[in-house]
């Protein structure tokens, strides 16, 4: 595996982004790797790498840069993680998201054409919202225990969703305060008169966060292992 870490250039600053792909067999298809609250770290660059190494030429940029270059999560900074996460909008993202493809194209490991991308926690909608913005680029995108994927806000992901021409999978834990039960029934009845291709499942006796290999008493192992299977076989599908 190829990693390496470059400062992408947007209209407001200068995007970290964490970059893996296979040494050989390339070009390889894109993918768009978008970090939950914590941040981008070192076990995310793993779970990148993971992916990589099934043929994907892998983008985990930190979705904070505006504010802050390293965030670390510690005990005492949540109410600072929020308010990054706060910050951050749909449409910011999805410039992030054309920034990303830019550099991609001009990189002879990546392959031009049907991509991917995959948001976790607070980069569910993102990558909700990223599939409509790009629906000739993203054939494939995924949701694993997202927030905010229905609501009455203005820009809430859910009202672009007749724009998009790939799939969308949205893997929902049984238990989460963050996604409640009510919000993603909801989502699926909207889902349903759309004629969209997605599909919505759940992970029994799961949490918020259980595809973290860290995150302590979250992590649900063969859950975990079911959202790879799932996403791995959606990639193939369509990338």
């Amino acid at each position: 595996m190829i990693d390496r870490e470059v400062d992408i250039q947007t209209k407001d600053g200068a995007m970290n982004t964490f970059i893996t792909h296979p040494e050989e067999g390339g070009p390889h298809p894109v993918v768009l790797f978008l970090m939950d609250a914590p941040g981008k770290r070192e076990e995310l660059h793993d779970m990148a790498r993971r992916l990589g190494s099934a043929g994907y030429y892998v983008m985990l940029p930190n979705l904070y840069y505006r504010q802050i270059r390293e965030f670390r999560m510690t005990a005492d900074n949540r109410d600072e993680m929020f308010g990054y996460m706060r910050a951050l909008s749909n449409a910011m993202v999805c410039e992030d998201v054309g920034a990303l493809f830019d550099v991609a194209a001009k990189d002879p490991a990546a392959r031009d054409g049907a991509s991917g991308c995959v948001g976790y926690c607070m980069s569910g909608p993102f990558a909700f919202a990223a599939a409509a913005a790009f629906p000739d680029r993203i054939k494939a995108s995924a949701s694993f225990h997202g927030v905010r994927l229905f609501s009455d806000a203005k820009d809430s992901p859910h009202l672009d969703a007749h724009k998009i021409k790939g799939e969308m999978y949205f893997g929902c834990a049984e238990t989460d305060e963050y996604a409640p039960k009510e919000m993603i029934d909801s989502l699926g009845e909207y889902l349903e008169g759309t004629g969209i291709d997605y599909r919505i499942e759940w992970y029994p006796g799961t949490e918020h966060g259980f595809v973290f290999p860290l995150r302590a008493g979250k992590y649900h192992k063969a859950a975990a292992e079911r959202h790879w299977e799932r996403l791995l076989a959606m990639y193939e599908r369509t990338l």
